[in-house]
């Protein structure tokens, strides 16, 4: 992983540092939403990897990461932060499995291997990390609740095309999918999981190959649709009005796009009236995008900017696995976003994963987070012990001097009179 600064443009020096602790290549990464310096990776090498980036940025190679999580018998093609919960971390590869850590005890909590029979293609987690949405190579999107292990609903044949899918939640609880018609013609979808026999909306757009990426902004209802080897980013607004998809405009440019990365709202220049900022991979650069609404006032637009989800964290993991949701807590940009100090991320116990996470079973799932809580409140007693003991031992020395100062100064006074 390279990570210059976002004020480094131009030529990288070929002796740049970089994040270099797997064996195979990385297949995804994603930037921690509670903490602007840690980052995961998924890999080739069947691992997760988390790194802990220094606050000035890299000055040597990061070899060593806060946490490797093994449990994957296969690549690791996606990795994904829990939206409001501290340290929650899911995985997926292709074992077609899912795997929900906790990373900062470095275990595997939830394991659903069995609820997907081909490649997984991507995983969403909606606004308050209560469900998951996933697409997959049979062609089927399921909503899973992590927690219960169950898939609570799911769509066959959601695009009939044998191209690769995508499905991601929107805030008010709906999917927003792209795929293929059998035509091959791309499309776009909008399905209620409450009733997903037919879609709110269905949209076909061209006969391009590249599949289609969504990138969806909550907060002003627009997803950016960004075609793997297009030259251009599509952008539509979701409403509740008929036709629900709402084609905005289209932003176009000469060069293909290789990949794509998405910067957080909180990331963005609100005296631009900056609403998305794209940072859009070439063959040999990464170019940054940013879309802006003209305005001429220079007051801050509340429209554009309505209060977004802010860096700290709703829940702590032990409480999301215990059962509890929560909402993001929102911070106002009306005067932009100023980072504070972020906390380091420690691992409290690093139990690496000595053979495959088998919590399938239910009441593994609810005893898995005691027995964290068990481990961590014995580690906490041992300490809390051996401060005391310590206390103790330096209160027997303090009174052992006084009454040594004190025969000293009788002496003194004996050899003065």
């Amino acid at each position: 992983l390279f990570l210059p600064s976002l004020l480094q443009t131009g030529r990288i020096d070929k002796s740049y540092p970089t994040v270099c602790g797997h064996t195979g290549p990385v297949l995804d990464i994603d930037w921690c939403p509670h903490n602007d310096q840690v980052i995961a990776s998924g890999s080739e090498d069947c691992t997760v990897m988390v790194w802990q980036i220094p606050e000035n940025g890299l000055t040597l190679s990061l070899t060593e990461p806060v946490v490797v999580l093994e449990g994957h018998s296969k690549r690791v093609g996606i990795v994904a932060w829990h939206p409001t919960a501290r340290n929650v971390l899911l995985s997926a590869g292709c074992d077609n499995a899912i795997i929900i850590w906790n990373v900062g005890t470095g275990e595997a909590l939830i394991n659903l291997d069995d609820m997907h029979v081909d490649m997984i293609y991507n995983v969403s987690w909606n606004r308050n990390g209560s469900l998951i949405c996933t697409a997959s190579k049979d062609k089927k999107v399921r909503v899973i609740d992590p927690r219960k292990q169950e898939i609570v609903a799911e769509k066959e044949k959601t695009h009939e095309g044998a191209r690769p899918m995508r499905a991601i939640f929107l805030a008010d609880g709906n999917i927003f999918t792209t795929g293929f018609s059998r035509m091959s013609e791309r499309q776009l979808a909008l399905w209620n999981p409450k009733n997903m026999e037919e879609p709110i909306a269905l949209h076909e757009m061209d006969t391009s190959n590249g599949v289609l990426l969504p990138f969806y902004d909550p907060d002003t209802n627009i997803i950016y649709l960004c075609g793997k080897g297009d030259s251009s980013i599509r952008y539509f607004e979701i409403t509740d009005e008929s036709p629900y998809v709402h084609y905005l405009n289209t932003f176009s440019s000469k060069e293909p796009q290789r990949g794509m990365g998405f910067m957080p709202k909180r990331g963005l220049d609100v005296n631009k009236c900056e609403i998305a900022r794209f940072f859009k991979l070439h063959e040999r650069k990464c170019e940054p995008i940013i879309m802006t609404v003209p305005r001429k006032s220079d007051l801050f637009q509340d429209d554009l900017y309505p209060d977004t989800a802010g860096p700290e964290a709703a829940l702590e993991a032990e409480e999301w696995f215990e059962g509890k949701n929560a909402d993001p807590l929102l911070i106002s940009l009306k005067h932009g976003y100023i980072p504070g100090k972020n906390r380091d991320l420690k691992v409290v116990k690093k139990n690496i994963l000595d053979n495959k996470p088998a919590a399938n079973k239910k009441s593994d799932l609810i005893n898995a987070p005691k027995k964290a809580a068990d481990a961590s409140n014995t580690q906490n007693e041992a300490k809390l012990d051996e401060i005391l003991k310590e206390l103790k031992s330096i209160k027997d020395t303090i009174t052992a001097q006084d009454e040594r100062i004190s025969k000293l100064e009788q002496q003194v006074a004996k050899i003065g009179d």
